[in-house]
């Protein structure tokens, strides 16, 4: 926290308070520091220099000190450039290789850091706090400011520790999370409380104001490089291969999230291939879905890379039995199924490794989904001269309820812009480059950042376990950003359309064909089937029932119709998405609006 009026006693304790909220992202130590005008706290999980990585940690002269959550993974070849400059380390982290860099080259230098990210930072110096976020908003970075008290932590959760912070619920809010399942950044759940954007800095000196910037962009090019498949192909395979390879350092066992899609199987085969054959491997399904088990996929990718792989299996027991766990560790509402599953995979990995590799982000960058399907369909639409860009329904992973239906359903009108708002202002920053691109860029600002990584640190921190994403790497990002469309989207070999063809070509020489040629799936969960049956019941207790603190916000005609439409045997995808959405909400109210 910086500028809260109170004893250094009291802030220190204050800060203790708001690291032990949030402890489970780092129990293996904890540290403070303050002064009259900062506290820092730091629950640190040890994966680099165990002994020496302690946290809050400064110059010898203490007039820089850094609390710091994620990894620099390229802290090595940055260290040893400091060292050349001049700079002498006492430890051997990356931590300190932070501390060092802004030592040497201020808040620019981050742009040399090659990692996931949030970090506070205090310079004596300059009286100045500078809060950064990584490039793509691996790790989270909340702040609240008041006009005087700026607190900040890597959940919202610690900061709703300081009394001073009041527990007020942001109507806008509400109403975006029923369109996107997520509330969009910068807003959260809380009034006053903000997330820092991925890829921006906030600065705030004494008696001053906080000032945010952006720090770094996805490149927005006009036009794709020109380059030729071969030169495709081997600029993606050494800029994946170092991505893994940088990601497998560690002090700590490391193993790989795989679910036998082509994205986490790509990372497990270069992962054999640079680190050995020894390599732990954890994949998750439901009891009694045959239709959403994939445990063959990922064990015949495991048979064929040789690693050592563990399958956990959960059911409806243990999906109800965390729901109030959820919401509790994801702060704001967050109606993605796979969080489930997501949490029990984790705790199941670690029990062997401490940090695990997984494959998000490879969709968002390298074109997944089916934006082969939808790439011909505008290529179809543009041959016979039709207008492909819809402005008034912009394209959007989430778009579950508009804004006429969300009027009817508020009990007090909510005078604030449509939710899509959010999504246009993507698609206007993204410029005038190729209409993939400006899809992917969009996907890139919200959807990745808001709820799958979201998603990928809440569910993984809550179990301890630390979750890296080569895909995500900022000089493969950059470099798909450029890329020739052919390398994400276009015909094979065959005349078959498919997504990610960079990719796909690059596995298709280290994966089982078939694993090749897998269409995309997600993470498949059976629940919005249970919605018609056994979870039927529980839906209405949760959205009717006379403890619900539904009516409060919704009228409770609209609210009865949409339990029984998605409730129905026969019920629409969108009617369960909508009744689900109100399940979690629900839930998050009953831990978090008491």
């Amino acid at each position: 926290m910086f500028g809260y009026p109170g004893s250094t006693e009291e802030r220190r304790e204050l800060a203790r308070r708001m690291g032990a909220a949030i402890r489970h992202r780092g129990p293996d130590d904890s540290g403070t520091f303050v002064n009259e005008h900062v506290a820092l706290c730091v629950q640190r999980l040890s994966v680099i220099d165990l002994a020496g990585g302690h946290q809050p940690m400064g110059t010898e002269d203490q007039a820089v000190q850094i609390a710091y959550n994620g990894e620099i993974y390229n802290y090595r070849d940055v260290r040893s450039s400091l060292i050349d400059q001049g700079e002498v380390f006492r430890t051997a982290s990356d931590t300190e290789v932070i501390v060092r860099q802004y030592h040497r080259h201020g808040v620019d230098g981050f742009s040399a850091l090659n990692g996931m990210f949030a970090v506070a930072l205090w310079d004596a110096r300059t009286q100045e706090l500078h809060l950064v976020r990584d490039r793509l908003g691996v790790k989270p970075l909340y702040y609240y400011w008041n006009g005087r008290t700026l607190a900040f932590g890597s959940e919202i959760k610690a900061i709703l520790q300081l009394p001073l912070v009041e527990r007020r619920i942001e109507p806008r809010a509400v109403w975006d999370y029923l369109t996107f399942r997520y509330v969009p950044s910068p807003a959260t759940m809380w009034s006053g409380i903000f997330k820092l954007p991925a890829g921006h800095r906030l600065t705030i000196s004494v008696g001053g104001e906080p000032r945010v910037e952006r720090w770094w962009e996805i490149p927005r090019p006009a036009e794709p490089d020109p380059m030729t498949p071969a030169e495709a192909m081997a600029a993606f395979g050494v800029l994946f291969t170092d991505a893994v390879k940088l990601r497998m350092i560690a002090d700590v066992p490391v193993g790989i999230m795989l679910s036998g899609g082509i994205d986490s199987s790509a990372v497990a085969s270069v992962a054999v291939e640079t680190h050995g054959r020894d390599l732990k491997t954890f994949s998750v399904a439901f009891s009694g879905s045959p239709e959403t088990d994939e445990r063959e996929y990922a064990q015949s990718v495991a048979d064929h890379l040789g690693s050592d792989h563990a399958t956990i299996e959960i059911g409806e027991r243990e999906f109800l039995d965390f729901l109030p766990a959820l919401v509790h560790y994801t702060d704001e509402p967050l109606a993605d199924l796979a969080c489930v599953p997501l949490y029990y995979v984790s705790h199941l990995a670690r029990q062997s490794v401490t940090v695990a590799l997984s494959g998000e982000g490879a969709d968002e960058t390298l074109a997944g989904y089916d934006f082969d399907r939808w790439w011909q369909a505008r290529s179809l639409a543009d041959e016979a001269g039709r207008d492909v860009r819809n402005d008034d329904v912009p394209p959007h992973m989430t778009n579950y309820m508009d804004s006429s239906a969300k009027r009817s359903l508020f009990r007090e009108p909510v005078g604030v812009p449509d939710s899509l708002d959010v999504v246009r202002g993507h698609l206007r920053r993204a410029g005038a480059q190729h209409p993939l691109n400006q899809m992917l860029y969009l996907y890139c600002q919200d959807w990745l950042v808001e709820d799958l990584l979201m998603k990928a640190d809440r569910m993984s921190m809550a179990t301890s376990l630390e979750l890296r994403t080569p895909f995500l790497d900022y000089r493969l990002v950059e470099w798909a950003a450029r890329a020739p469309i052919a390398a994400k989207i276009g015909p094979d070999s065959s005349g078959r359309w498919t997504t990610k063809s960079v990719l796909r070509d690059f596995a298709r020489r280290r994966l089982p064909a078939a694993i090749v040629a897998r269409p995309k799936r997600g993470f498949p969960v059976p629940v919005y089937g249970w919605l018609s049956t056994s979870l039927k019941q529980f839906a209405e207790d949760m959205v009717l029932g006379p403890a619900s603190h539904l009516p409060e916000w919704f009228r409770p005609e609209p609210l009865r119709e949409l339990v029984g439409r998605g409730t129905a045997a026969d019920a629409a995808a969108h009617d369960r998405h909508r009744l689900w959405h109100l399940v979690v909400l629900e839930q998050w109210f009953r831990v978090w609006a008491q």
